[in-house]
């Protein structure tokens, strides 16, 4: 099966302006096409920016069917690549920090909603969602969605390896001074679960933020297959079965685990 090229649009588009967004976001995916890719990943909240006062949240928040979710359906559909977006999720009274997979055929396969919020402003923003693991098939794959903090909690990736998950994307607001967890954190986690993990941040100022990038793709040999600076970028990076087989054959942590002995963490 051939390997699962990824394109992580590292970017924090335009703060509270959605159709500027698709346009940016339907230019990534044209690009992520011409270079192969049949997945582009965007960062958290990308749809509509992350830094936005905290009474506007409600009116701009979408229903995951909503107009940005047909929109990004289209561009999906157009180019023949599927879509990861993170963005602000209304259901009847919540709001949600969201993430939604869009396949090439632009049908949706999985909405995730983050369980995990960061600080007082997502705690005021946001209801926590209460489904650990979301997975979808692509590719040959099975595809696993969490956000940003989600990933920093070893039990929830753990949950994912269990379950399966061969890649795991997290759109990111990873901010300064955190930036130790794009660059070790991350290939920790996918080495210690045996998976590919594309995780894609946001860039530069915005609001009180500082956003680091730093986005990368690790494989679960421990090595960062892709990396992006400090800026506006779009890197690429493949997710290989064959060596996701050969690292999980090696690799003996998941065999070797005793479960008996971890009841107390629960």
């Amino acid at each position: 099966m051939p390997p699962l090229r990824t394109a992580l649009l590292q970017s924090s588009g335009v703060l509270g302006d959605t159709a500027e967004n698709l346009k940016a976001l339907d230019e990534a995916a044209a690009r992520a096409a011409q270079s192969g890719a049949g997945l582009l990943v965007t960062s958290e909240m990308f749809l509509t920016g992350y830094a936005l006062d905290l009474q506007d949240i409600p009116g701009i928040a979408e229903p995951a069917d909503g107009p940005s979710a047909v929109a990004i359906g289209e561009i999906a559909r157009r180019h023949g690549v599927a879509v990861l977006y993170g963005y602000p999720e209304r259901a009847g009274d919540a709001v949600f920090n969201a993430a939604q997979l869009i396949g090439p055929d632009g049908v949706a396969l999985a909405n995730y909603r983050k369980t995990h919020l960061f600080g007082c402003f997502e705690q005021d923003a946001f209801t926590p969602g209460d489904t650990p693991v979301v997975q979808a098939d692509l590719g040959g794959l099975r595809i696993g969605i969490m956000i940003c903090y989600d990933v920093e909690f070893p039990e929830n990736v753990r949950a994912h390896a269990l379950a399966g998950t061969d890649l795991l994307l997290v759109p990111t607001a990873q901010m300064h001074p955190f930036q130790f967890v794009a660059e070790q954190l991350v290939p920790v986690r996918a080495f210690e679960n045996q998976m590919y993990i594309a995780y894609v941040n946001r860039t530069g100022p915005e609001g009180e933020f500082e956003f680091v990038g730093l986005s990368c793709l690790a494989s679960p040999d421990g090595v960062t297959r892709t990396r992006a600076g400090r800026g506006e970028e779009l890197v690429f990076g493949e997710a290989d079965p064959e060596l996701l087989a050969a690292s999980r054959e090696n690799n003996p942590y998941l065999r070797d685990r005793r479960p008996g002995l971890y009841a107390s963490l629960v």
